[in-house]
């Protein structure tokens, strides 16, 4: 009996190994790529397609401390995918070549949805020493004093600092308005240097929504990049894919399939990139000599399911017991067969978020914080939610959850399992 056993081990095994051969053999025979790396999120393109004036914008607005001069705080917005970092690195690069004999212009860039980087106002200015070249601890010491070694550091000599902070929304909700207040006011205790802020936010009203004693203090301008169109994502699609594919592996409609979906999403040209490296990875997987129209579907629900979870999963608490609150609220409304189970409003939202945040003994946001969160839910596109009037009781958000319905009790779970709800 134990010599079967071993034998049909043994055959087992031959046959994964054969089967793991069979996959990488067909692999190395099956290249549809000839450089994947020019469709995903890190790669830099040589030119920046349908950009040309907000970069011409972006670069007249900083030009002036190629003479020395300090500028206006700059503000960029647009959603997701509409080139706004990209654009403004170029002209980051550009600025940066031009002053390489001088070197008294500094441009630092610091990413704000790193939570490790920009969840406070200490790590922050930890930060921004480190690529200064100095060194504090990241925790430990009184904000206080990083504030001042910053101040020390950047003031030894005539300087031009120039602070790009992306997703500059991110650090402003997890801080608070005060640390841009702070970095203004720093101008005014400098004796050598000069500070100017480039902040890049998905949120057009994010300065709407901040004290107005901290938007008067930033003087800003602003750059608005409107989504692309199709056609327009067309046109990068058409250019990196003549870099990323071997020749002819791309059925015929693939590229406005991808422009089609990802224009239907706020035309984010990030997300048209991603569509169409998905679908090559999959028609490579399935041993296939083309990338078809089905791969660009099945991409496009995994996209989906991806996106939802990892914000589940990476949001911080807050979030999820609001979006916990808006799950629980439509399932009650499906169980009760209520006719307006689609829709809820955000008085419902925060009262359920309310008792949620008593029973999970966390503190509660005020209603306009939560209104807050309730935006960005509808920018990630976890929500549709639109604001109505019900006459002398004012306004309010109509809410409806788009979570596809197969994935709701995944994303529950998630949620339940994160904020330790018994």
């Amino acid at each position: 009996m134990d010599l079967i056993k071993t034998e049909k081990s043994i055959e087992d095994t031959n046959k994964t190994n054969n089967q793991i051969e069979s996959i990488f053999t067909s692999f190395m025979e099956n290249t549809l790529f000839k450089d994947k790396f020019v469709l995903q999120a890190s790669y830099t393109p040589e030119t920046i397609s349908h950009r040309e004036e907000q970069i011409a914008q972006i670069a007249s607005i900083l030009a002036p401390v190629l003479r020395g001069e300090r500028t206006s705080n700059l503000f960029v917005y647009g959603k997701t995918g509409t080139g706004k970092t990209l654009s403004v690195q170029r002209v980051r690069n550009e600025l940066l070549k031009r002053d390489i004999n001088s070197n008294n212009l500094i441009i630092e860039y610091i990413n704000c949805k790193l939570k490790q980087v920009s969840d406070t106002e200490y790590r922050i200015f930890a930060e921004l020493i480190k690529k200064l070249g100095g060194n504090v601890p990241a925790t430990g010491l009184p904000t206080g004093q990083v504030y001042n070694k910053f101040l020390e550091l950047i003031d030894n000599e005539k300087k031009l600092i120039v602070i790009i902070f992306d997703e500059i929304d991110h650090a402003v909700n997890k801080i608070t308005d005060n640390f841009l207040y702070n970095l203004t006011r720093l101008n005014t205790e400098l004796s050598k240097s000069q500070i100017s802020i480039v902040g890049i936010s998905n949120n057009l009203t994010f300065l709407d929504e901040i004290d107005p004693r901290v938007r008067s203090s930033l003087g800003e301008e602003e750059v608005v990049f409107p989504p692309y169109n199709a056609l327009q994502l067309q046109d990068i699609l058409n250019e990196r894919a003549s870099r990323a594919f071997m020749p002819d592996v791309l059925e015929e409609g693939v590229i406005s399939k991808c422009s089609a979906y990802a224009a239907r999403e706020h035309g984010d040209a990030r997300r048209a990139l991603d569509l169409l490296r998905i679908a090559g990875e999959v028609a490579e997987r399935n041993g296939l000599k083309k990338v078809t129209l089905k791969d660009i579907d099945f991409a496009n629900e995994k996209i989906e399911k991806d996106k939802i979870l990892e914000i589940v999963t990476t949001e911080p608490r807050q979030f999820q017991l609001v979006l916990l609150s808006i799950i629980d609220i439509v399932e009650k409304n499906e169980r009760l067969k209520d006719n307006l189970s689609s829709s809820i409003f955000t008085g419902e939202v925060y009262n359920n978020y309310q008792r949620l945040c008593e029973k999970t003994k966390n503190d509660p946001l005020t209603q306009r914080r939560v209104s807050d969160i309730l935006s960005e839910f509808d920018m990630m596109g976890m929500i549709n939610s639109s604001v109505i009037s019900k006459g002398r009781q004012g306004r309010t958000r109509q809410i409806k959850l788009v979570i596809p319905k197969a994935l709701v009790p995944k994303v529950k779970k998630i949620l339940i399992d994160a904020i330790h709800l018994s």
